[in-house]
C-alpha cells in the first residue's frame, strides 16, 4: 500500500496528493502515468498522470478531478491514509529533443498537471518553452506559479475572461504559428475536444503536434484492449503505445465516442456510493 503524505484541495472538485512511492519516483520520466486502485475489494483501476516526483524524497504527486465514483472516493482520503495499489511508471516517455524553435505546450484544465513534467524536461534540455494554459474561469486554473517559473513565456486564457485573455487556447496557438518564430513542436494535453482543435489549428502550418490521450483503461499492459484508439488508420493501445501520439493522425471523434461507453454505469455507481455514505452517516 502507498501512504498519502499530503493532500490539498485546489478547487471545488480538484485535488492534489503527494503519495509515498520511492520506486516510481526514481524511475518515472516525463509523460508517463500510473494506474491506481483505491480499495482492495470492488476497486476500479484508473489511470492518472504523474504531475511531479522527487526521487530523493521518495514521493510522487497526482492532481485529479473528482468526477467519477473512484476519483470521488480518492478525494475523500486524507493524509496518513493509504491507497491500496499504485502501479507505475507506465507508458512511453515523452520524446525530449533539442529544438531550433520554441516548443509550445498547451494545457487545458487538469491537463496542466501532466504538462508540468514535460515543460520541465524541455527546459532542462535547453529548449525555449511557451506555455498556454486554459480554463473555464480563474478558480479552475492550477499550477500557475510552477508553470510560470519553468516557461519562457506564459499565456493564460479563460473562457469567461475572469483572468488572462478571454480566448480559447487555440487563438494564441494560431498567433504563434503565424509569428516570425513559429513553434518547432506543439504538445497539447487536456479535454479531447481541446486537443482535437489544437491539432486542427496547427495542421495548416505543418507544425508537429503531440497529444496525450487519457482513454478508458483496465490493466495498463495492453492485454485488455480497452484503451484502443485509431491513429493514422491503425489500432494503437494508449497504455503501451502511448499515451502520446501525433495529433494530426488521431481519430478524435471515435475516441470521444468510446469515452462515453460507460457513462450510465458510472452514474449508477456514484449513486450507490452516495447512498452507502448517507446510510453510514446515519
Amino acid at each position: 500500500m502507498n501512504r498519502i503524505l499530503e493532500k490539498r484541495q485546489l478547487s471545488a472538485d480538484v485535488f492534489r496528493m503527494k503519495i509515498e512511492a520511492p520506486l516510481i519516483a526514481e524511475e518515472r520520466q516525463a509523460g508517463q502515468f500510473l494506474i491506481l486502485q483505491v480499495d482492495r475489494d470492488m476497486g476500479e483501476r484508473i489511470p492518472l498522470t504523474i504531475a511531479n516526483a522527487d526521487a530523493a524524497e521518495g514521493f510522487i504527486e497526482i492532481i485529479f478531478q473528482a468526477v467519477g465514483a473512484t476519483t470521488q472516493k480518492l478525494s475523500r482520503k486524507e493524509a496518513g491514509e493509504s491507497i491500496e495499489a499504485v502501479l507505475g511508471p507506465l507508458g512511453t516517455p515523452t520524446l525530449i529533443e533539442k529544438k531550433d524553435g520554441p516548443v509550445v505546450c498547451v494545457g487545458g484544465g487538469i491537463g496542466v498537471a501532466p504538462m508540468h513534467p514535460i515543460v520541465k524536461a524541455h527546459k532542462e534540455i535547453g529548449n525555449r518553452v511557451i506555455t498556454i494554459m486554459g480554463a473555464r474561469n480563474k478558480d479552475l486554473l492550477i499550477m500557475e506559479e510552477e508553470m510560470k517559473a519553468l516557461s519562457d513565456e506564459l499565456i493564460i486564457c479563460t473562457d469567461d475572461g475572469s483572468y488572462g485573455r478571454k480566448d480559447l487556447v487555440t487563438v494564441p496557438l494560431k498567433e504563434l504559428c503565424e509569428s516570425e518564430t513559429p513553434p518547432a513542436e506543439v504538445v497539447a494535453i487536456g479535454p479531447p475536444i481541446m486537443m482535437k482543435f489544437c491539432a486542427e489549428t496547427t495542421r495548416p502550418y505543418k507544425v508537429h503536434t503531440m497529444v496525450s490521450l487519457n482513454t478508458i483503461m483496465v490493466d495498463g499492459t495492453g492485454m485488455c484492449g480497452g484503451c484502443r484508439v485509431s491513429v493514422g488508420g491503425e489500432t494503437k493501445f494508449v497504455c503501451v503505445d502511448g499515451p502520446e501520439f501525433d495529433g494530426h493522425k488521431v481519430d478524435f471523434d471515435n475516441m470521444m465516442l468510446r469515452l462515453k461507453s460507460y457513462k450510465e454505469e458510472e452514474a449508477h455507481r456514484c449513486r450507490l456510493d452516495k447512498a452507502a455514505e448517507d446510510l453510514e452517516a446515519k
